[in-house]
């Protein structure tokens, strides 16, 4: 992501929480929190073996 892009994808999260800026720090920090847990799930299912076929310890 460019500078550029990272300013705008700012300027739009600032503007969905009607310019609190507290408000979209806790929105994000939200967001984080909710991708960490899905990818503990992912080491998890990768960890006991995955799908059937995968190979162990690969995540792609």
């Amino acid at each position: 992501m460019s500078s550029g892009s990272h300013e705008a994808a700012i300027d739009e999260i600032v503007a969905r929480c009607n310019g609190d800026i507290r408000g979209a720090l806790k929105a994000l920090l939200l967001v984080n929190e909710q991708l960490e847990a899905e990818l503990a799930e992912l080491h998890a299912a990768v960890a006991d073996g995955g799908p059937a076929g995968a190979r162990r310890g690969v995540l792609h």
